[in-house]
């Protein structure tokens, strides 16, 4: 029994783990790295072709993203996923190939014209379709004998429609052990999914950590701030553009929409159009459709018991064609465009830019988390103009954001999710976060919950019946991201205390409503502590 550690570790994307046991090799995720790349990933061990089957957590590219490439290469097992899942990957593993095919062509015509060779697309449309004929749909909480001596059990991990923790049960050569790889563990009280479910009893704990150093916002009263953004923006005139993930975060805006509504929270423009401008949004909302009455949550079932679509309203359009996109912005009566990608590098949404960033009118929404280097971070930085299709336009719009809603669990969450299990895991492997973020995590859990955590690198392998790392080969920074070891001691120790200060907001926030005396003395030692560090005594 063997654990390979292939991807997500020490970063948030590109999650791939390789599992061997009794006589299988078992591949779980087998995700596409996105964004920042920082270190370099060791290549499967094993013949694609040799993979037996693969376990799927959830449908979002950074976790299903290269099944393509490995059907590509050789392979023919089985893909385990839940229901949901399968269907969102029916849609958004076409959809990556076709952006894949499509990226191939634009490079090789500008290439050509260079003398360059030609490239190939990382996987094509006939590898997409291929995999997909792969997939075995499953149900939550049902446990199921993939091999002999390999038992499976999806349950919910409330992040995504169809989003799991996957539960392994291994039984080789008289030595059981139970895995439990977390997935991607979702935030409470999301609109439409369930809260994450928790696990009692594993042996070891493969565990992410994207928000493992930070809090999340104090929720809000979404609906009526965004009620307020709507209001104040067609008041103006103008149009509320929202740059919004297609699979996830748009029908959530859906939800809140209908609600606002619904009750009538902006007045005097009765009727106002609402349009979903994404071939993929909108496939996924009929996926999210299909799925509503098993994998919504109570709240969603109430409204669907009265006769209510929670993503459906008077007023809803979709465009699909090109020309129906373009017609969007011909129309001048004030209206909310949802359109991707989320974070505006690249899809319709730069084409509504074009047309709105310029206007004082308007109002670009940003309602997801927005990396470092992209447009819509740059826009939230306040860049005073962007080149878009070759223009120089002027940013004269209202940019704003509207925090409150992650589909991943904070720090608060994640040690909540750990903390369900009755009795403490072997090991917990904190993966899925970035570089020092892992560390912290890592950290915060061996000090405050005594557990024995361990933060592996690509191509750490964990040998399961024995209880001990069989290999711990060093890390390997891209050129890019190389820093000496003095320089990343010093980042990993400030992240340790950013996470601290998280924690001290988190402990504030607790202690709301408690004793004015207990309050007046907890405020003293805090400006005490400051003032020391301030005059630096220490």
């Amino acid at each position: 029994m063997k654990l390979t550690f292939l991807g997500a570790t020490h970063e948030v994307t590109g999650s791939c783990f390789l599992l061997d046991a009794c006589g299988k090799h078992v591949l779980v995720d087998c995700g596409m790295e996105q964004g920042p790349d920082t270190f370099e990933n060791m290549d499967l061990p094993v013949n694609p072709a040799e993979i037996d089957m693969v376990l799927l957590t959830h449908a979002h590219m950074d976790h299903s993203g290269k099944l393509p490439f490995l059907y590509k290469n050789g392979f023919d097992g089985q893909v385990f996923a839940t229901t949901a899942t399968a269907d969102l990957c029916e849609i958004m593993l076409r959809d990556s190939a076709h952006i894949q095919m499509f990226e191939a062509e634009w490079k090789n015509r500008k290439g050509k014209r260079a003398g360059r060779e030609p490239v190939e697309p990382l996987y094509d449309m006939d590898d997409a379709i291929g995999v997909l004929s792969c997939f075995v749909r499953c149900e939550y909480d049902r446990e199921i004998m993939i091999a002999d001596g390999i038992q499976i059990r999806f349950v919910d991990a409330g992040h995504l429609l169809g989003s799991s923790s996957i539960i392994v049960k291994l039984r080789e050569d008289g030595t059981e052990r139970t895995v439990v790889f977390s997935g991607d563990i979702g935030n409470l009280h999301q609109p439409l999914i369930r809260d994450p479910q928790y696990i009692e009893h594993a042996d070891y704990v493969v565990m992410e950590s994207t928000y493992g150093d930070r809090s999340h916002d104090a929720p809000a009263d979404y609906a009526t701030a965004l009620a307020e953004v709507i209001q104040r923006t067609f008041d103006r005139g103008g149009n509320v553009v929202v740059p919004s993930f297609a699979v996830g975060r748009t029908q959530e805006m859906l939800y809140f929409i209908r609600q606002i509504k619904q009750n009538g929270m902006v007045k005097g423009h009765d009727g106002f159009e609402v349009w979903v401008d994404s071939p993929l949004a909108n496939e996924a909302t009929g996926i999210f459709r299909e799925h509503m009455f098993n994998d919504f949550d109570e709240e969603a079932l109430e409204l669907l018991q009265k006769g209510i679509n929670p993503i459906g309203f008077a007023g809803l359009k979709t465009s699909i064609t090109s020309d129906d996109s373009r017609a969007i912005n011909e129309d001048m009566r004030p209206k909310v465009i949802l359109s991707a990608s989320g974070m505006c590098d690249a899809g319709r949404i730069k084409h509504h830019l074009k047309h709105n960033l310029w206007r004082r009118e308007s109002t670009i929404l940003f309602v997801g988390y927005q990396a470092v280097g992209t447009l819509g971070r740059a826009l939230l930085d306040g860049v005073d103009s962007v080149r878009l299709f070759g223009e120089e336009i002027d940013v004269k719009a209202e940019i704003c954001r509207l925090p409150g809603i992650s589909g991943h669990a904070d720090n608060h969450g994640l040690i909540r999710w750990i903390s369900a299990f009755l009795e403490k895991p072997r090991k917990v492997f904190i993966v899925h976060g970035e570089d020092t973020v892992c560390e912290v995590f890592a950290d915060r859990l061996r000090d405050e919950l005594g557990l024995d955590t361990y933060a592996p690198y690509s191509g750490a392998e964990f040998d399961l019946a024995a209880g001990r790392i069989t290999a711990e080969p060093e890390p390997v920074r891209k050129k890019a991201e190389a820093v000496t070891a003095a320089s990343a001691k010093v980042t990993k120790t400030f992240a340790r205390l950013l996470a601290a200060g998280q924690r001290l907001i988190g402990v504030i926030r607790q202690n709301e409503g408690g004793a004015n005396k207990d309050l007046d003395k907890f405020t003293r030692e805090i400006h005490a502590l400051c003032d020391r560090w301030e005059r630096k005594d220490l």
